[in-house]
C-alpha cells in the first residue's frame, strides 16, 4: 500500500491515478492520518437489446386510444 502526502498527491495526481488503475492501493494522507483511499472505478456494462424479453407484459389497452383531456373542447378565456 504507497501512501503519499496530501502535497506530494497534488503534484503527483496523475501518477498516483496511473498507479490505482493498475491495481496498486494508493492512500493519502493528512499529517499522519490516512484520508482518502484512490481506486479505479468499473466501467459502466453494455446495454444488451431485449435484455427484459419475456420479462414485462403489456396490457391488451395499451394502443387503444387515450380518452379526452379535460380541458378539450372548452374554451380557456
Amino acid at each position: 500500500m504507497a501512501q503519499y502526502s496530501l502535497h506530494d498527491a497534488k503534484i503527483h495526481l496523475s501518477r498516483l491515478i496511473a498507479e490505482a488503475v493498475s491495481g496498486e492501493e494508493v492512500v493519502i494522507l493528512r499529517g499522519k492520518v490516512p484520508v482518502v483511499r484512490l481506486s479505479p472505478v468499473s466501467p459502466p456494462g453494455r446495454r444488451k437489446f431485449g435484455a427484459f424479453k419475456g420479462q414485462i407484459a403489456m396490457d391488451d389497452r395499451f394502443n387503444d386510444p387515450l380518452p379526452p383531456e379535460p380541458w378539450e373542447g372548452r374554451s380557456l378565456a
